[in-house]
């Protein structure tokens, strides 16, 4: 069986033809990388750099936005992670008080 990996240099789904990462491909890297979210974060990054590059070559003027690749390859998984949020000292004295 065909797993959910990206078909290039159209960035589909191998196996449900959706722009990848679908889905199920975003469920098996959160799953692959939850002991390491930086690395998801990097692994993702490359891969939008790849995309943006082989898309600009089949297509230029179909591209896409950069928020809109941004937001396929990179903010999801900063919706579905804590890695990217910052705890300061303020925050943590902030967390005991209520008002």
């Amino acid at each position: 069986m065909v797993e959910h990996l990206p078909l290039r240099p159209l960035w589909l789904c191998r196996r449900c033809g959706q722009p990848w990462p679908c889905g199920a491909a975003k469920l098996a890297l959160v799953a692959e990388y939850r002991d390491n979210q930086v690395s998801l974060f990097l692994y993702m990054a490359g891969c939008m750099h790849d995309a943006i590059d082989d898309l600009h070559q089949l297509n230029p003027s179909e591209t896409g936005s950069a928020s809109g690749m941004f937001d396929r390859f990179l903010g999801w998984p900063a919706r579905h992670t804590d890695s990217y949020r910052v705890t300061t000292p303020e925050a943590i004295r902030g967390e005991g008080t209520s008002s």
